[in-house]
């Protein structure tokens, strides 16, 4: 095995054949995952931890269907845990085959208990990396190459769990490491905000999602506000991700959460802890029953991620939308 997503003159053939006219993108988030995402792909997650985690895509992709996908990301939280927990409760509908990162997990909330039940029943084939090492995978990516040379796998034992080759530099004459480029299939991210096009802003921690849209096939994005193209074009040094690497633009207000998107809302604690308490039994060996009841409720019974916020409060929703509000406003 050598490339488990676009090889690097597959993903350069379709970049070359894409449409990149500026043409409205918009459509509806189940006609996105609908129209570019297929069975087997390798689909590159934005975002970081429980910040900017693209939920509204995943719970679409959970209502739709998939199987045997790869999942490529630095840091993944919630957006991981959707798609593993609709795998544990039936992987006839919805199965993942193999992931390829850094880190899944919560920091304060812990380690992700549906990563925890796929691993440890070796449910899934894994290739462990460093977030520097997966950023450096899809800058190579983003820019054309099959692999780029780096220092940091040469230390411990990073190198014994993934396609790392290590070489003797043809100029210095030292050992050198080589990772190899991720090219996604589709790249799936929630930003701040996008125009029409494509051009997306992202507010605080990038996250290597701008790498990640480069090197993918395709790209769907959700966005906190859709803004004018005059907006984003008056400040073109805002522009994270520019508009020929996006395919599909959905305005999804509180598209991450019940995780964090900067400026807009903090993480719902208790409803990330209410979930994962959810899949807990099964990870412990016992029963479905309490996860099947929270995606009966928050996601299988319903059309839209519109109709899943509703199922907030709006006191809540006001409360975490005040929080990240001031830290905002907290001294550097």
């Amino acid at each position: 095995m050598v490339w488990t997503g676009l090889s690097p003159d597959a993903a350069r053939e379709a970049l070359v054949n894409k449409d990149k006219s500026m043409r409205d993108k918009r459509m509806a988030l189940k006609e996105a995952v609908a129209l570019f995402i297929k069975d087997g792909d390798n689909i590159g997650i934005g975002g970081f931890v429980n910040i900017r985690q693209p939920v509204a895509i995943t719970h679409e992709m959970v209502r739709h269907g998939f199987k045997n996908l790869t999942l490529s990301f630095q840091s993944a939280g919630l957006a991981g845990d959707y798609l593993a927990g609709a795998m544990m409760l039936d992987e006839s509908r919805f199965s993942i085959k193999r992931i390829e990162l850094a880190y899944w997990a919560h920091e304060s909330f812990g380690l992700s208990p549906m990563f925890r039940y796929l691993a440890e029943r070796g449910k899934i084939e894994m290739e462990d990396w460093s977030n520097y090492n997966m950023s450096a995978r899809f800058k190579a990516g983003a820019m054309g190459l099959p692999f780029l040379p780096t220092r940091s796998p040469l230390a411990g034992d990073v190198p014994s769990s993934n396609r790392t080759k290590i070489i003797i530099c043809p100029f210095t004459r030292r050992k050198i490491a080589l990772v190899p480029a991720s090219n996604p299939n589709v790249a799936i991210i929630h930003v701040t905000a996008a125009d029409k096009y494509g051009n997306c802003i992202i507010r605080g921690t990038d996250a290597t999602c701008p790498e990640i849209a480069m090197a993918s096939a395709h790209t769907i994005v959700t966005c906190e506000q859709l803004v004018d193209h005059e907006v984003i074009a008056s400040h073109p040094k805002d522009v994270g991700i520019p508009f020929p690497a996006v395919d599909a633009v959905i305005h999804v207000p509180f598209g991450a959460y019940p995780g964090a998107c900067r400026r807009h809302y903090y993480f719902n604690g208790d409803h990330i802890r209410r979930f994962h308490a959810a899949a807990a039994p099964m990870q412990k060996g016992g029963a479905s029953g309490a996860l099947k009841a929270y995606y009966d409720e928050y996601i299988y019974s319903i059309d839209t991620f519109g109709d899943f916020i509703k199922k907030f409060p709006a006191d809540k929703l006001m409360a975490d939308q005040a929080a990240e509000s001031y830290n905002c406003q907290r001294p550097a």
